[in-house]
């Protein structure tokens, strides 16, 4: 029988379900686990955290994932790859450690990646004539003063493998390509080789179906009334082949399902042009895929056809971009949308007389068609509104003052307001995304092992 190797993703972002991974590791069965933490702008947020306290900077949900699997891990010989190192991939191994010895786990091994982060290296860049120009908008990083978060390049899914190659049993890295930490155990099992562009297009049609975590078996479906115990849904397994073929499937007895439906609605997430899946590590063309379904919550997907990788890497950075906040309140009973939009020009009519003018401002009608404004009709007279107002500007004090408006609508705004729970909106950072280009052969990545 040919060799199979069972991957299974048990995050699909840092907040996904606690449980998930855990009923994975207690199910078996499985030759690695893989965990997602970081989407595009998690790292600003872990990097505001670091500078607060050099231990922090790490999906602390990793640690206290640990604390209930490290021992099961151990036994039933599951390998970890996760990109919960963040932006201090050593603080989060010295904290499993830690967790390891207070569960007496010997004979562990961790790896970490790091190399990612090139926030420091931002002035270097600049002063060799770098533009990093915005993907979307070809404004370049240096054209303008901005208060850069983080930056982050999207390593080649060799260094994740040359972790493996130690003999970790966890893989800590920081930023990789989502599929990548599926596709790093695949080359490390199957030795496939670096210019084998279809194998490595397969693999990163596995870790693309497998990165969402439940999305692929049913979470976020269309059709989500046909999907059986959502409560209890599956989280994503990949049956992998040598030829680069594999089967999605989940554990037999929970809910969820995976059909050609499920799985090909995780296929189209995040596409651009889909002949032209670009990573780290190669470019994969979704056309050529194909899927069957091979039995109850099985489908295999087969086909795939890659070519070579480009000569850049991704950088992922973020920048402060001003302040925002959010205020909410419900307005019930008779003329409730009436209610509501008098509500919202008493706000802004009272800052407009107290000197406030804002970048801009947004009003939401909740119940009245707001989500598809223009396309649904308008309820003549629906019975309740929840009223949601936001600003935006460059000055935090104009965007606190905001917050200091809606609670006065409870007495001096209309009759029927209600549901002022939330307290007065705070202003809140806006976390602008920077994507760009970096040459490869500027990047390089570290590989460092500890033991306990």
């Amino acid at each position: 029988m040919s060799k199979l190797v069972r991957i299974a993703n048990g995050q699909g972002f840092w907040g996904d379900s606690i449980d998930a991974p855990v009923r994975l590791v207690e199910a078996g069965g499985i030759d690695y686990l893989t965990l997602d933490y970081l989407a595009e702008v998690t790292l600003s947020i872990m990097q505001k955290q670091r500078r607060k306290d050099p231990q922090l900077g790490y999906a602390t949900d990793f640690v206290d994932l640990m604390k209930r699997v490290l021992p099961q891990l151990k036994a039933k010989g599951i390998r970890v790859v996760a990109n919960a190192g963040g932006v201090n991939p050593e603080a989060c191994r010295t904290a499993v450690l830690e967790v390891a010895k207070q569960l007496g786990v010997t004979g562990l091994k961790i790896a970490t990646v790091t190399g990612d982060d090139v926030l420091a290296r931002l002035p270097e860049f600049q002063a060799q004539g770098l533009k990093l120009a915005n993907m979307d908008t070809d404004e370049g990083l240096f054209d303008a003063p901005r208060e850069i978060l983080s930056a982050n390049v999207y390593l080649q899914t060799q260094a994740m493998v040359e972790a493996l190659e130690t003999g970790a049993d966890i893989v800590l890295t920081g930023r990789c390509t989502d599929p990548g930490l599926t596709l790093a155990p695949l080359i490390h099992e199957f030795q496939w080789a670096a210019d084998d562009w279809d194998r490595l297009a397969a693999g990163t049609v596995a870790g693309h179906i497998l990165e969402c975590g439940a999305q692929s078996t049913g979470g976020n479906f269309t059709r989500w009334w046909e999907v059986p115990e959502l409560w209890n849904v599956g989280y994503p397994i990949a049956e992998c082949s040598e030829d680069g073929s594999f089967v999605v499937t989940k554990h037999a007895g929970t809910g969820g399902m995976v059909t050609v439906d499920t799985v090909s609605e995780q296929l189209v997430y995040e596409m651009g042009d889909p002949r032209h899946y670009i990573t780290p590590d190669v470019v994969a063309d979704f056309t050529s895929i194909h899927l069957e379904q091979a039995g109850p919550d099985r489908v295999r997907v087969s086909g795939i056809q890659g070519r070579p990788r480009t000569p850049f890497l991704k950088v992922s950075g973020a920048y402060l971009k001003g302040y925002k906040a959010t205020g909410q309140l419900t307005l019930s009973g008779p003329r409730a949308l009436e209610k509501a939009r008098l509500c919202a020009d008493i706000v802004w009519k009272r800052l407009q007389a107290a000197g406030f003018e804002y970048e801009h401002t947004d009003a939401e009608f909740l119940g009245a068609s707001t989500v598809h404004a223009g396309i649904a009709p308008v309820p003549a007279d629906p019975a309740e509104i929840v009223l949601r107002l936001s600003v935006k500007d460059p000055d935090r004090r104009k965007v606190e003052r905001f917050g200091r408006e809606i609670a006065p609508l409870v007495t001096a705004g209309p009759a029927g307001v209600t549901g002022f729970a939330g307290g007065r909106p705070k202003a809140q950072e806006i976390v602008a995304y920077w994507p760009a280009l970096l040459p490869r052969e500027l990047v390089t990545w570290g590989v460092t092992v500890e033991e306990i």
